[in-house]
């Protein structure tokens, strides 16, 4: 630690990240993520020591971090590193207590998963294959926006048995073992035709693998990925396309076409409709419109 560094901080917080550094052998980088922390703590506490303060003090602090733009993880470091000063501190009876403890950090916002809008994804798949791999690769894409399925259900699918696709539906094995059966539309049933036309030159002996790699064995979840990561770059899409993205572009497309969260809720196979409410919030204004033109106290009069 530069002696500069040092300067700032009160000689208990310099003799535990020496601690740190010496005896816990901590990296550089986390010293140097602590060492800011504490020059936060003291900051705010001054004039007054570490010694004197008490929980409401330790509260306030974070109520101004908050206040400052800081992100909820954030604050939960710094106490986390506060929180760690004073248990050694306690620990050598420096201290009598540990303001710190039962601090929690605000709560961190729930982020919402990215879709793409409808005109986006039909730009991502109306496209002409050139050759045995983008007709896979299409009907891969395809079937993902369809159905929803998730990038593990996709890969697992076999040409014959149960987790396949027959009469228009496709019969997958979900998390926590739960096997439901999820409709497939007419493009990505045209894709899957193209494609079992000439998957049977690829497949190697045996192979019961729907969607197969060059060496004609059962296509990875990580060439799957890379394969949608090039295919969207490809096509000019403005933003990282994954797997799971279709999947939420699904869930979002059906749900403001249909507004039925419950019907989504089983297409995704969600054990829990909360997991399905986050789709409500990705289309505000579609809902808005939906309102606007149908609530009796909210259409305009002429």
């Amino acid at each position: 630690m530069s002696e500069q560094a040092s300067a700032i901080l009160p000689a208990e917080a310099i003799a535990w990240l020496d601690y740190l550094a010496q005896q816990r052998r901590v990296s550089p980088h986390t010293l140097t993520n602590y060492r800011r922390e504490l020059g936060k703590l003291h900051a705010f506490a001054a004039p007054r020591t570490f010694a004197e303060l008490k929980p409401a003090d330790i509260r306030r602090f974070a109520a101004k971090l908050h206040a400052g733009g800081l992100e909820a993880r954030s604050i939960a470091r710094a106490l986390s590193c506060w929180r760690g000063l004073f248990r050694w501190l306690l620990a050598r009876e420096q201290v009598s207590s540990n303001p710190v403890l039962g601090i929690r950090p605000p709560r961190a916002g729930k982020l919402l998963p990215k879709a793409l809008s409808v005109d986006a994804a039909s730009a991502l798949l109306d496209a002409l294959p050139e050759d045995a791999l983008e007709i896979r690769d299409l009907a891969m894409f395809e079937l993902l926006y369809s159905s929803g399925l998730r990038l593990a259900e996709l890969a697992a699918l076999d040409v014959d048995g149960l987790y396949s696709i027959a009469d228009g539906e496709v019969t997958v094995l979900g998390k926590r073992n739960k096997t439901r059966r999820v409709p497939v539309g007419t493009q990505a049933l045209n894709a899957l035709e193209n494609w079992l036309a000439v998957r049977t030159a690829l497949a190697a002996n045996g192979e019961s693998a729907l969607f197969l790699s060059q060496r004609g064995t059962r296509l990875s979840h990580g060439a799957i990925q890379a394969r949608l990561a090039r295919w969207a770059r490809e096509k000019g899409a403005p933003q990282h396309v994954h797997p799971h993205m279709l999947r939420h572009s699904f869930a979002s497309h059906v749900l403001q076409s249909s507004g039925d969260l419950r019907a989504v809720q089983e297409l995704l196979g969600h054990a829990s409709i909360r997991s399905t409410q986050v789709y409500t919030h990705l289309d505000f204004q579609h809902l808005a419109k939906i309102y606007d033109a149908a609530h009796p106290r909210a259409k305009k009069k002429d």
